[in-house]
């Protein structure tokens, strides 16, 4: 009855996803790894609570193992490939074609069929960025060998994916030279259909619908599996178009909610069910009996790590990188989780007639050994070197805090706005008791670059505009934006108080905020909204997609104009970091106040690379043409959250800057910031990037 109960083994797949991964990652282990744990005691190896063959874990499994494919395709930053293209597309063919080759010569040596030895091959070829989290923390996302690695993702999956569905076609039947060249030509008409055409119509949909999320998630939803199930009517498998699907819609998303939400579903829920389908795969005995043999394992991870390494070294050759750089290309490109596994899972169940697989236990089981020792060792490495990679000059321009506002999209028309609009601020107000204290300092800021603020009160929309609740809740704006004239003219600014109308709050102020061409918007915010892996609620979440603007959050317990002592970590120098130092600085400017920048490194970060980043930090700092008193603490230490919040202690307010990373599942707020958030008692200020 367990076994054949839908609901029971969907209760029970809820709980392995909800309870393993936090207690594998406790343990400093990835939480795949305990999903496919949980299922290999879970399944016919041990407890027998899952069935493989159950209709409930099939279903999840195959939408699982499709929406992977599709996240891999969503996670691929096309801007980043846009950048180094050329170089991308080089070593993107290295680390394609050396592991492929590697791949062949093993499955030779232990007498596999060609067909199947280019498909081990192409297993190994592609890679998933799990390490990217690591060098965006560092700051060294802009290091060209980095983008070079990360733009290469897109040449290594997408070739790998094709050498899988031409190795399938294969494998199931007869397969001549013209069926051949009748797929590839199918391939390619369809690749086309799905990466222009859908891209056209998403474009198109999402201009129609405007803010309509569900209709939007709905819409990528049926892209997905319009795009699985045509790659099966045109003879290849479901990954590959998940994948095509996932470039597709790649730049329609961008960072909008909707991506948020379509990576969240995924990550949470689907994806989870197909590891755990993986270890109700896993044969104890056969895997025992695979490792007793355990040739073909180690063959299969030694040919994947030493290629990946020759690859990274022909590219150190051709490009001149140093070994920092060779190293993380190296490390960056090891892990194999999302194509590799999805790939190999095919390839199992692919039979043909005479009742054969296309890999046999053996590769597939050698395949997990090897997942589990990449996602681990990749890593590490990363961690190791990128520490040592040399920070892009690029991003260190010294700018005043107005240029730096402004945002690039808009540059076409800066003369215009420069001439016919000052620095502007624009205040959201709504809660009478914290509105001041964001007043006193948009005030502050706007009048050391003699610009104006606007107070705006956002009124919800009806449908008649005579309607008594809509009269009512005017009068009440107007009042809030009397007193905000009163508290912003104390400090002898320029006000332009300002009412909307607007049935979305978010999109109000945003729209506000363009109308006015503001250099920036200040929001108040409460802890109590509930950060966790994702940003802090609907409202902000709205305005930092659709604003034009960077966005300051802020939380402040006491007076700007009180402030003595304020903290700025400091974990990268691009542009933004040095942006939340002079927004420090202004503030301190007000008071006479200290401004401390605290950089926490790792403790295996050479010694001279510190002073490197010492020295470059003390040069920003020192150019500012305020007379601040701005410090320098360095502190060795793992624990980044809680350093930051020990010494916070004795400051009046923390700057911090509003970092996404990439996971393997999609986009989450750092869990670095979320900590420090949670464990901080002075007054925040969270300075967030426009879209």
């Amino acid at each position: 009855m367990l076994i054949n109960s839908p609901i029971i083994a969907f209760t029970i797949l809820l709980i392995v996803i909800f309870a393993i991964p936090p207690l594998f990652e406790r343990l400093k282990l990835p939480g795949l790894v305990g999903l496919l744990v949980a299922g290999v005691i879970l399944g016919n190896s041990g407890l027998k609570l899952l069935n493989h063959d159950s209709e409930t874990i099939k279903l999840l499994s195959e939408i699982g193992k499709i929406y992977l494919m599709f996240v891999a395709g969503l996670e691929i930053d096309l801007g980043q490939f846009r950048k180094t293209k050329n170089r991308s597309i080089v070593f993107g063919v290295l680390t394609f074609l050396v592991p492929l080759i590697a791949g062949i010569i093993v499955g030779k040596i232990f007498n596999f069929s060609w067909n199947t030895s280019v498909l081990i091959g192409s297993l190994l070829a592609s890679h998933t960025l799990l390490a990217y989290p690591i060098v965006s923390r560092l700051g060294v996302v802009n290091n060209e060998a980095v983008t070079v690695t990360i733009g290469a993702t897109i040449f290594t999956d997408t070739g790998a994916l094709l050498v899988l569905a031409v190795c399938v076609g294969i494998h199931g039947g007869e397969f001549t030279a013209l069926s051949l060249v009748s797929l590839l030509a199918g391939l390619v008409i369809y690749s086309a259909i799905v990466l222009f055409g859908f891209d056209w119509a998403g474009k198109e949909f999402f201009k129609r619908t405007g803010d309509e999320q569900s209709n939007q998630f709905l819409f990528i939803l049926l892209a997905l599996f319009l795009a699985s199930v045509g790659a099966q009517i045109v003879g290849v498998e479901k990954i590959v178009g998940a994948f095509l699907a996932g470039l597709a819609v790649n730049d329609v998303l961008g960072r909008s909610p909707v991506k948020e939400k379509i990576e969240f579903v995924g990550s949470a829920l689907f994806i989870p069910c197909f590891f755990v389908d993986m270890g109700l795969l896993i044969d104890i005995p056969s895997f025992i009996k695979t490792l007793s043999s355990i040739g073909i394992t180690i063959a299969i991870v030694v040919a994947l790590i030493g290629s990946k390494f020759v690859a990274a070294y022909l590219a150190k050759l051709l490009y001149r990188y140093n070994n920092a750089e060779l190293l993380t290309m190296w490390s960056l490109s090891l892990p194999q989780v999302a194509a590799t596994l999805a790939a190999a899972l095919v390839a199992y169940q692919s039979i043909n007639s005479a009742n054969e697989r296309l890999i046999n236990n053996a590769v597939l089981n050698s395949i997990i050994v090897l997942m589990l020792i990449t996602s681990i060792l990749g890593p590490m490495i990363t961690a190791r070197f990128a520490s040592a990679l040399t920070i892009s000059q690029d991003d260190l321009a010294d700018e005043p805090l107005a240029t730096w506002w402004k945002n690039d999209s808009s540059n076409s028309n800066h003369i215009l706005d420069e001439t016919q609009h000052p620095f502007t601020i624009v205040v959201p107000i709504y809660n009478p008791q914290t509105q001041r204290y964001l007043l006193e300092m948009a005030a502050l800021l706007a009048r050391h670059e003699s610009g104006r603020i606007v107070p705006l009160a956002i009124t919800k929309g009806h449908v008649q505009m005579d309607n008594p609740e809509l009269k009512m809740a005017l009068t009440q704006s107007r009042e809030r934006l009397q007193i905000a004239t009163d508290i912003s003219q104390e400090f002898d600014v320029e006000v332009l108080p300002t009412v909307r109308i607007d049935d979305d709050i978010a999109l109000g102020i945003s729209r506000t905020s363009r109308e006015q061409n503001a250099s920036l918007v200040i929001l108040g915010w409460s802890r109590n909204l509930g950060l966790r892996s994702r940003l802090f609620g609907n409202i902000i979440d709205g305005i930092f997609w659709s604003s034009h603007c960077p966005v300051a959050m802020a939380q402040l317990l006491n007076s700007p104009t009180k402030f003595q002592r304020i903290l700025v970590p400091v974990g990268d120098l691009t542009r933004q970091t040095i942006g939340a130092i002079k927004f420090a600085q202004i503030l301190a400017n007000v008071n006479q106040a200290e401004v401390v920048l605290l950089h926490i490194y790792h403790p295996r970060t050479p010694q001279n690379k510190v002073e490197q980043f010492k020295s470059q930090l003390l040069e920003i700092a020192s150019k500012s043409q305020l007379e601040v008193n701005t410090n320098i603490q360095t502190v060795k230490d793992n624990d980044i959250a809680r350093v930051i919040i020990e010494e916070a202690l004795s400051f009046d307010l923390v700057v911090l800057r509003s970092v996404r990373y990439r996971t393997a599942g999609g986009l989450s707020v750092s869990e670095v910031t979320t900590q420090v958030i949670q464990g901080l008692n002075s007054s925040i200020i969270l300075l967030g990037e426009p879209n």
